[in-house]
């Protein structure tokens, strides 16, 4: 039997890959770049990359981004996860609040998984369609209209909620009539107001 033909290891892939991701690949996007673990490990000695967790490393000269704690917890989900709740909200600008932790929303099938979640991270499990996502920077996250829906149902404050609708729907990215659910949410809280 004939060994698979190995791809030699291809730098401009790798970094082209870790570019867009805040500087970061996963040991699947290394072995597709032709980097075996054998040679990760030789360039973590090196130290011409770092591990950031488990299988997602960074390259070391690449510059910080603003998303780099996202693009590895997103990495860590296997590219399937989206930045939802109160994360979204805060990439969206829609609210000030700095939520405590990251919120991630993975798709159903997930549910049955056994998942070391990294620290700090908050599951939620749902299909999302195409529509519902949008990219910030290197990761994705739910659409504000999603977003706010998502918040309503978690029962986020109602000041909030409230703030946050409105500002979405001062900046134009929703309309007073997509916001059913919202409005229905903050009915005993005087709605969403002027």
């Amino acid at each position: 039997m004939t060994p698979a033909p190995h791809n030699p290891p291809d730098w401009d892939q790798l970094f082209e890959t870790a570019a867009a991701q805040d500087g970061l690949f996963t040991t699947r996007q290394a072995a597709e770049a032709g980097y075996s673990p054998q040679l990760i490990a030789h360039h973590l000695g090196a130290r011409r990359m770092l591990r950031v967790r488990r299988g997602v490393y960074r390259i070391v000269h690449f510059p910080a981004g603003d998303h780099e704690d996202l693009a590895a917890v997103w990495l860590w989900s296997q590219q399937e996860g989206v930045f939802s709740h109160q994360t979204a909200l805060a990439l969206h600008s829609l609210s000030d609040l700095l939520p405590a932790q990251l919120h991630l929303t993975l798709p159903l099938v997930w549910r049955s998984r056994r998942l070391r979640v990294p620290e700090g991270v908050v599951l939620h499990f749902g299909d999302l369609e195409e529509r519902e996502r949008v990219w910030v920077g290197p990761v994705p996250v739910t659409a504000p209209l999603r977003t706010l829906e998502d918040c309503a149902a978690a029962h986020l404050q109602p000041d909030l909620l409230r703030d946050a609708a409105r500002s979405a729907l001062a900046r134009g990215l929703v309309s007073r009539g997509d916001l059913a659910a919202v409005a229905a949410a903050l009915a005993a809280f005087g709605g969403l107001g002027p």
